[in-house]
């Protein structure tokens, strides 16, 4: 997903090291007896990275099953426009959606709207093409509701035909419905919803979902899921799922569409390679992905090594192979590792004794230059680089030049004046760029952890815009939303900013009133609040909103076909 566009997020063992994280007791875990003792080493082999991540593809047999009965009846021809088949919830993994199918003698094409209770809440969609067998992919259907779709048939002489069908669906699942929303501003006229907008609420654990601008849940995904949710350039989805729904750990990235149809999954193994073998192991993609141009993906990762979230690896999904790793224990000066005592923060890591130096939260792949952006927590700092060639192009950071070898100080940027140093931020991505202008946007946490501005830390947490003179290597700042708020809407961790297509920009307080509370906020170029939503949390359990994106349900090159 493109960050400027949409998208895109905290494992459990990446949140802040001096704020609480809540979890049930359990007794102290320790090392067990490794078969390589990779925990006690500082730095590993590429070879022994990839090893250790133990990726494997892995089938879905009752999604094959599924897919082939739906290709069946596609092949079959037996239902009509008068008679069509449709089945709620048809892979058993999205209950507010819908698969209709049906046949027709001459070339159609379909649209459809689900109707909305209230003003602006409608949801359209249309299958492109004309085809006699058509399979549409219904989604934005209420919860626990009778459902009403109009359905329309338009010939290639433009002749339409609407039918209306009663499509019902099942409750909210409790991790859902037990939290409530509340929505106290929603212009909708003035917000980005278009004809099928809806706000992504995507929770650092139990189920992802998504709602209208009255709050109403208008999708959600059944299985558990940890941060990750990526829109593909394929129109599918890209999430991180429990192996099981038993496990303590999520470990299995799916690629799925809105439906809940499985394309394609891969295991990862959570002792990596047996170095926390005896334990509940690691979450391993922890904050972020980022899809590049050839179809392959950059996960976060750990490395199996005692430092934890800094490292980085590309996963070819095509053969299910990991082509590259680059550990920033290798990159940055050693001092920043060995002299930084913050622990990783659960009880499994903190029991293994890892440590979380770095804390890389977010990665952004620029398809024109074959850079990176990433920003690490822990550090205070973002910074960009060739992926390629590993070259740094610049590092943002409070932490002084001195301190600094010499080999990095021409990389830092020099803020203007009244330009702002981030501190535990997160989201990091391009906007825009032109020759040696390039406009970020990010949100910052503004919590010194290492090297963040020690004087502000605390008093707000902001949606901040630089714009970056990459020859010059300066940088100011030339939008922020969130210092007026004050300390009500700061958040010690997680959160998320996205400019919106119309100008405006969906803010994520996620780690309000210290978890309690998750504040979305969009608001336009001049800082005017158009949307304003506010769930419940259990902070104990997880469910605070890691990241909120704006998304189409679903983007015009989606394409659901059982027959391939």
């Amino acid at each position: 997903m493109k960050r400027h566009k949409l998208i895109t997020v905290v494992a459990l063992i990446t949140l802040l090291s001096s704020v609480p994280v809540f979890f049930n007791k359990q007794p102290q875990l320790v090392l067990a007896s490794k078969k390589n003792g990779n925990a006690k080493k500082t730095k590993l082999s590429d070879s022994q990275i990839i090893k250790n991540l133990g990726v494997k593809k892995v089938a879905n047999l009752t999604n094959d099953s599924l897919t082939a009965k739906y290709a069946a009846i596609v092949k079959g021809q037996n239902y009509t426009w008068e008679n069509p088949y449709i089945k709620v919830n048809p892979y058993e993994n999205s209950p507010l959606t819908a698969l209709m199918i049906f046949h027709t003698d001459e070339p159609t094409k379909i649209s459809y709207r689900v109707i909305g209770k209230t003003a602006n809440t409608t949801i359209s969609n249309k299958v492109e093409g004309y085809q006699t067998d058509h399979q549409v992919p219904i989604v934005g259907l209420y919860a626990g509701y009778e459902n009403f779709v109009e359905v329309t048939m338009t010939s290639k002489n433009n002749e339409k035909e609407t039918k209306t069908f009663k499509i019902k669906t099942i409750n909210l699942p409790k991790w859902i419905r037990n939290f409530p929303i509340k929505v106290t501003v929603n212009d909708k006229n003035k917000m980005n919803i278009g004809s099928n907008e809806l706000t992504v609420l995507n929770r650092t654990t139990k189920q992802t979902f998504a709602v209208d601008a009255d709050g109403q849940v208008r999708w959600y995904y059944l299985r558990w899921n940890e941060h990750i949710f990526e829109q593909l350039s394929n129109g599918r989805l890209l999430l991180f799922n429990k192996i099981k729904s038993g496990d303590e750990k999520y470990n299995m990235l799916v690629e799925t569409d809105y439906l809940g149809r499985v394309y394609r999954q891969f295991s990862f193994d959570k002792t990596l390679g047996g170095s926390y073998a005896g334990t509940a192991g690691l979450s391993l993609v922890h904050h972020d992905v980022a899809e590049m141009p050839n179809g392959n993906w950059l996960l976060t990762v750990d490395d199996g090594s005692k430092y934890v979230e800094d490292t980085i690896a590309e996963l070819d999904p095509k053969t299910g192979k990991i082509v590259k790793v680059i550990d920033f224990k290798k990159f940055f000066p050693e001092s920043m590792y060995k002299n930084n005592k913050i622990k990783a923060n659960d009880n499994t890591s903190s029991g293994l004794g890892l440590m979380d130096w770095l804390h890389i939260n977010s990665i952004y792949y620029d398809p024109k230059t074959d850079n990176i952006l990433l920003s690490a927590r822990n550090q205070d700092i973002i910074w960009s680089m060739n992926y390629r060639t590993n070259k740094l192009n610049w590092i943002f950071t409070s932490k002084p030049a001195k301190e600094w070898p010499s080999s990095f100080r021409k990389y830092l940027l020099k803020p203007t004046k009244g330009t702002k140093y981030t501190g535990g931020q997160h989201g990091l991505y391009i906007l825009k760029e032109s020759g040696n202008k390039l406009d970020i946007l990010l949100y910052d946490n503004n919590i010194a952890v290492t090297n963040g501005d020690k004087k502000q830390s605390g008093k707000y947490s902001a949606a901040i815009e630089y714009q970056i003179d990459t020859k010059k290597k300066t940088i100011k700042q030339v939008w922020s939303y969130g210092e007026k708020l004050g300390k009500s809407n700061f958040t010690e961790v997680i959160g998320y900013a996205q400019r919106l297509a119309n100008g405006n920009t969906l803010i994520d307080f996620g780690f309000k009133n210290k978890g309690k509370e998750s504040n979305i906020i969009e608001v336009d170029a001049h800082g005017n609040q158009v949307f304003n939503l506010t769930i419940s949390n259990s902070a104990k359990d997880m469910t605070y909103v890691y990241r909120a994106y704006r998304m189409k349900f679903y983007p015009d090159n989606y394409i659901f076909d059982a027959t391939k």
